[in-house]
Order: C-alpha cells, then sequence, then structure tokens
C-alpha cells in the first residue's frame, strides 16, 4: 500500500476536527457538522470501488452538511487499519476482517477503533479453473500456480483456510499476487492454473474470461463449509447457478458479507446521515449498482461487530 498523501493526511487532519460533533439548533436538536469525509475502498475497476463511488454519490446527494469522495486502496485487509489510523474515515471490508479488527487477532497486531455501520453485498469466493484442466478439488491446487489476488487484499486469509481444510498450507501452492482481472487474464493465457477473486457476483474479471473461455469452479464441499462455518458464522454457503458464468452445472462456494466500517471518533451526527443515506435509499442504491441489489434489506443492521451509535439511531427510528 502506498502512503497517502500528505495532502490527504492534512486533510483528514482538518476533517477531524470538523467531524468532532454537531451544531444544535434553538430546540436543542443536533444538525449534522458541515463535513467532507472519504471512503477507503480498492483499486480502480473492482467491485469496492465501484460500490464505494456509489456510497459517496448517495452521501454526498441526500446527508445533510456531509460529502463523502472513494479513495483508491489496497482493499479489505489494509482498509480497517487506514480507518483506524484516521488515513480514512469511513472503509469497506469483509465481516472476518472487521472481527479480526476489532478483537486485534491476526492479521492485525492490536485492536483497532472501528465500529460498523451496515452490511453491504455478499462476496463469493470465486475458485476457477479451465475447464480443460485436471484440478477438481481443493486437495488438487498442490504445487498449482495460483492467482491468489492482490496482497493486502482479503483472498488470501480465506485461501489459508480452505487449504488448512484439507490439509494444505500456502508454502503448498505457488502464489502470484495479482489484481483480479490480471488474475483471470493469467488464467485465461494458461500462466497460472488457477485464479481467485473475492467478489459480489458476478464478478467482471471471471465474466470477462467466459467471452473466450469455458471454466468451471473448484467447489467446497457442503460438509466442510458447515465445518466452517460453525466456527467462523461470518462464513457461509452460496449456490451460483450455472448460467452466471456459462457453467456446466451449478457451483457452490464460500460466502461472506462486506460491512462499511468507520473510525470511532467520527461525529455521532456524521456516521448518522451517512447511514440514512446510504440504508433509505437503498432502492436508489441498487439502481445505479447492480452489486448494491444483493444487499438484504432485512438484515442490513445485524453486523458482526457493534454499530457505531449514529447508525444505531438510525435503525432504532425506522423500527
Amino acid at each position: 500500500m502506498k502512503k497517502l498523501s500528505f495532502v490527504l493526511l492534512l486533510s483528514t487532519i482538518v476533517l477531524f476536527a470538523s467531524c468532532s460533533g454537531g451544531s444544535k439548533d434553538d430546540s436543542g436538536t443536533t444538525k449534522a457538522t458541515s463535513a467532507s469525509v472519504n471512503i477507503a475502498t480498492a483499486s480502480v475497476g473492482g467491485a469496492y470501488y465501484a460500490i464505494g463511488q456509489e456510497i459517496s454519490n448517495l452521501v454526498s446527494g441526500h446527508a445533510e452538511g456531509v460529502t463523502m469522495s472513494p479513495e483508491v486502496t489496497a482493499g479489505s485487509v489494509e482498509n480497517p487499519r487506514l480507518v483506524d489510523a484516521g488515513d480514512a474515515d469511513f472503509g469497506i471490508t469483509n465481516s472476518n476482517l472487521a472481527n479480526a479488527a476489532m478483537n486485534g487477532t491476526d492479521p492485525y497486531t492490536k485492536k483497532l477503533n472501528v465500529k460498523a455501520v451496515g452490511n453491504l453485498h455478499p462476496s463469493i469466493f470465486h475458485i476457477v479453473a479451465l475447464d480443460s484442466s485436471s484440478i477438481s478439488s481443493l486437495a488438487d491446487l498442490k504445487g498449482k500456480k495460483v492467482a491468489v489476488g492482490p496482497a493486502g487484499g482479503g483472498s488470501l486469509p480465506i485461501l489459508e483456510l480452505l487449504l488448512n481444510e484439507v490439509g494444505l498450507t500456502k508454502d503448498d501452492i505457488v502464489p502470484s499476487y495479482l489484481s483480479y482481472s490480471d488474475g483471470f487474464t493469467q488464467l485465461a493465457d494458461g500462466n497460472v492454473d488457477v485464479a481467485i477473486a473475492l467478489s459480489g457476483y458476478p464478478a467482471s474479471s471471471v465474466m470477462e474470461i467466459t467471452a473466450t473461455k469455458s471454466i468451471k469452479f473448484i467447489n467446497i464441499d457442503e460438509a466442510m463449509m458447515e465445518d466452517i462455518s460453525t466456527q467462523y458464522p461470518y462464513y457461509t454457503g452460496f449456490d451460483i447457478p450455472a448460467d452466471t458464468y456459462k457453467l456446466s452445472e451449478d457451483a457452490y462456494a464460500l460466502g461472506i458479507n462486506n460491512l462499511l466500517i468507520v473510525n470511532g471518533d467520527i461525529s455521532d451526527d456524521v456516521v448518522y446521515q451517512v447511514t440514512k443515506s446510504i440504508y433509505g435509499n437503498l432502492e436508489e442504491f441498487g439502481e445505479n449498482n447492480a452489486t448494491a441489489k444483493q444487499i438484504v434489506k432485512s438484515s442490513w443492521n445485524k453486523t458482526i461487530i457493534p454499530l457505531a451509535e449514529g447508525a444505531a439511531k438510525y435503525v432504532s427510528e425506522t423500527k
């Protein structure tokens, strides 16, 4: 992850001063302080950046006194660190990483100052090979060249968990740290045996390869998935219809909710305005971003880590 620019750091310092609280009108009601906030996403072209752009549009268009802009980052592992450090105000990450960040467990070395705003779309852990490949199970990945996603992204921790389930480790594969798009390009060219993407579906990088190549999913065993979800309740199994990626049969993959997080020191009123602008306009969100249609309206606030007070306030108003 490249260091954020001095300008961004300076603006963040100013932001914290402006987001420390809200003003009150004659009735004593707190109003949003005028604030410009940012959201940590991932690389340009990925699902996180696209959904972060639309979140920014919703906030800037609907929140009272708050505007938001998306920031390019290394992705879901790095985003909680940026939010904790104040280099980003809001961020998108996976539920497992948000839980690890709050508790200070691997890949984090301390408890991070992050809270939840709400659940977003689920990400599906795509493990894909060419249809002509002899690879048909996780155990077959031993010794194979695998495009594991970008360093700092959320795909590698999940891959290591799955490899462990079949008695393998990262040392048993030959990893290539590529963007999802580059990873699937390399798969199409025969330079890697398997490509991985942790993304909403249909994933653009996977869709692109289906234009020229027939592919197959390396399915997760349902008994294995049940064991994993018992240990880690933020993981669940997802059925992927065959016609999503021109597969010969339906696929079964690990899935996890994505989560919008916020620095715990951002003012409750700013968080309230951001929450209301997003979850009060889910229909508009879905119209402008197809992935957002997968947000479950009935459970967007049932997050793996506690909601920030500003988000909880909005929930209490909508019951």
